[in-house]
């Protein structure tokens, strides 16, 4: 199992390169379940969700290739039909994700067995609201032994109105109401850049959809899809965890290859907190609109979060902002409004020496902290990415175990963060 070692005081600077998006090139993987022409994905990550969903793909008997191309994969899926309509319990455990291939399976082949996804670290995260829409939709579901048994003679599309947002909930629902007869209007609907994205690739494809990227999201149904190439987007989470090493180390990165439209609340967060954000421009003087300069300053100011979602701060780097509140002058109040347990990494954090007090989902960071390199365990992706940020600012050597977790959704982070002046490395154990 590997570990990162960290070896805490270094400033970065330098250039840092944004991979595509985890959670774009999940569902677009999916996506591709729905035609039975190729789907060609280009600037997808090199992280191991992407390929757990790729062996589940091949599960169902689907043909895909990769390539390493630009920094990223190139990935062709071929669909071309479906021998077995069942993701098992063994890959969709290792990823929640994975319940993104019910809508499709179920809007291509007329049925469909998932395995339930079961726990998970930092919340429940239940599919009932994927059930409850694709019922919408005319499927028959049951659930019988831990699987998701679903089956229909025909898709009709309908309004449906998520009880809460679900990203992924959408997202089954879009790809579902794809191939489904008439007119389907999702409300409440996630505006995640991810469900935009997705949204994007099935246009594409052949797919009639307006209104993704906001709370009602229309699709009219199509006999057939298509196949088609698409780019993924940059992955925002990296983006804003690359401005929070910059904040905590007292750094002076350039972020390539990001988006700045999606990483506003973040911006926000990070330039309150007394760092300095620029969008580059191009020599014409037009804003580039894919690259990002930050300054941190010698002494950052608290401020207060609470997550929201999208166009909210998102609960993805909230575990990245508590790091960098630790060494903030003043008192952080964080507030986490979407996971019920999403505070894991506030444990280890406290024994490198941060000073935070838990209250149900809220969490009061004092800072300016003097954080100690000590042993320390990795609970999930973004918490993985918290410690590294404490690791990079913290004084001596900080080890972190479990490092598989961040493998999940960063690019060769060690790798990257190396590049722009930190000392980090990876120890494998057999």
């Amino acid at each position: 199992m590997d570990k990162f070692l960290i070896k805490g005081g270094k400033r970065l600077e330098g250039k840092v390169t944004i991979s595509g998006a985890k959670n774009a090139a999940l569902p677009a993987m999916a996506a591709a379940l729905l035609t039975r022409e190729p789907v060609v994905l280009t600037n997808v990550p090199r992280v191991r969700d992407i390929g757990t969903m790729r062996t589940l793909l091949e599960e169902l008997g689907v043909d895909s290739s990769l390539q390493h191309k630009d920094g990223g994969y190139r990935l062709e899926i071929l669909a071309r039909k479906l021998d077995h309509p069942l993701a098992p319990y063994e890959l969709v455990k290792q990823m929640r994700a994975s319940v993104l291939v019910l809508g499709p399976l179920l809007a291509r082949s007329g049925n469909a067995r998932v395995s339930l996804p079961g726990g998970c670290a930092i919340g429940a995260r239940p599919i009932n609201l994927h059930l409850k829409g694709l019922e919408r939709l005319g499927a028959k579901v049951q659930i019988e032994h831990g699987y998701v048994e679903a089956r229909t003679e025909g898709l009709k599309g309908d309004s449906f109105t998520f009880d809460i947002i679900s990203v992924t909930g959408t997202e089954n629902m879009m790809m579902a109401a794809a191939l489904a007869e008439g007119e389907t209007r999702l409300q409440n609907a996630a505006q995640e850049p991810e469900v935009e994205d997705l949204a994007q690739l099935l246009i594409a494809m052949g797919a009639r959809i307006e209104g993704a990227g906001t709370g009602e999201i229309r699709i009219q149904g199509v006999s057939r899809l298509g196949g088609a190439t698409h780019a993924i987007i940059p992955d925002r989470i990296e983006a804003g965890t690359f401005l929070a090493a910059a904040a905590i180390t007292g750094g002076d990165l350039t972020v390539e290859n990001a988006e700045p439209a999606h990483l506003g609340a973040v911006r926000a967060k990070v330039e309150e907190v007394g760092v300095r954000v620029e969008i580059l421009s191009t020599a014409s003087g037009k804003e580039t609109g894919r690259a990002l300069r930050v300054f941190a300053p010698d002494l950052l100011r608290a401020a207060d979060l609470a997550t929201r979602e999208y166009p909210g701060f998102p609960t993805d780097m909230q575990a990245q902002y508590m790091a960098v509140a630790t060494q903030a002058e003043g008192t952080s109040v964080i507030t986490e409004t979407i996971f019920e347990n999403r505070f894991l990494h506030a444990l280890e954090l406290m024994r490198m020496g941060a000073d935070i007090k838990l209250d149900g989902r809220r969490a009061v960071v004092r800072g300016k902290a003097r954080l100690s390199g000590a042993k320390v365990l990795a609970s999930d992706l973004r918490a993985s990415a918290s410690l590294v940020l404490a690791g990079l600012a913290a004084d001596g050597e900080t080890l972190i175990d479990r490092v598989y977790h961040i493998d999940r959704g960063y690019d060769r982070i060690e790798e990257k963060l190396n590049r722009v002046g930190a000392d980090i490395r990876r120890i494998s154990e057999s």
